[in-house]
């Protein structure tokens, strides 16, 4: 579906998705709101969370909101505070870690396509980004 109507996303009313890990994530900008061209969302992190090294079929920004992190890209391990923000090339290997064991972690990630997918590393397991979010909302 298509839509030419803006929209206004509000993270505090939107239900959160759990992504395992210690991680849940809340959708905002997908193809259910009528965007052909990118997607976003928010992540939370729990204090010591870290999701698996993964990739992506198309590029992708992260921007750090609250916290402190690591992003692990490539294998190569950088420390970002807020608003630090990242460009990930399409098929790279990354993670972000939670780098605090008392505080919560959140970032903003933005995906350059609609038909987004990830693929862990360890298992080669690919899913559609929009598919982790049809998961079940967060507890």
């Amino acid at each position: 579906m298509t839509s030419s109507k803006p929209g206004i996303f509000r993270p505090d009313q939107i239900t959160p998705r759990e992504r395992g890990g210690g991680a849940k994530t809340t959708p905002l900008v997908n193809r259910a709101s009528g965007t052909t061209s990118f997607i976003n969302g928010i992540t939370e992190f729990a204090p010591g969370a870290a999701i698996p090294v993964h990739s992506h079929n198309c590029e992708e920004s992260v921007m750090l909101l609250e916290g402190n992190a690591i992003a692990e890209i490539d294998g190569e391990r950088h420390v970002l505070k807020p608003l630090d923000t990242t460009f990930i090339p399409v098929n790279l290997p990354h993670r972000f870690i939670n780098a605090s064991d008392t505080e919560p972690m959140k970032i903003l990630w933005i995906y350059a396509n609609v038909d987004a997918t990830r693929t862990i590393v360890a298992t080669g397991d690919t899913r559609s980004i929009d598919d982790e979010h049809a998961a079940p909302p967060a507890g």
